[in-house]
């Protein structure tokens, strides 16, 4: 299995600060449409396809893979991601919450397997290391927080 976490300031020194509110609305736009926020070409189809009072489901296309995920939205608090189908299977979770000292934090953490390959297997080794690399989910929070400015800042969110 694969286990991965990271955590970074949402507004370290020098940045535009975000509310916990601008930070959400970030997160949940992501949840909805991953193409926003993904480098071009990487999300190539990502479509709410069943919407309920408690969770919706996106089918989208990541990295050439195709996948179904269900999505379930705590607000101002947490997005979870559950791997219907699609390479992997588990979860997904980003997270805002307050750390000791009050200072808002944004959390990613996820629990998954490789569909069809041996648990622990080379396959999965190689993706824990992507995803614990300077290139792997820290970045992706770095990056979703860097766009969420962006879209505050052209008043799109």
């Amino acid at each position: 299995m694969i286990y991965s976490t990271a955590t970074i300031p949402v507004n370290p020194e020098g940045e535009t600060k975000l509310t916990r509110a601008q930070a959400w609305a970030g997160l949940e736009l992501k949840a909805r449409d991953a193409r926003l926020f993904l480098p071009p070409g990487l999300c190539t189809r990502c479509d709410v396809v069943e919407e309920s009072p408690t969770h919706f489901v996106r089918e989208a296309t990541i990295g050439g893979a195709d996948l179904r995920e269900i999505i379930t939205l705590e607000p101002e608090s947490k997005v979870t991601f559950f791997q219907a189908t699609g390479p992997r299977e588990g979860a997904i979770v980003n997270e805002l919450f307050e750390d000791v000292d009050g200072t808002l934090q944004l959390r990613f953490y996820c629990y998954l397997g490789l569909r069809g390959n041996a648990p622990n297997g080379p396959e999965e080794q190689a993706e824990q290391a992507q995803f614990d690399s300077d290139s792997g989910y820290k970045a992706a929070l770095l990056s979703t927080l860097k766009r969420t400015r962006e879209l505050l800042a052209e008043g799109r969110l």
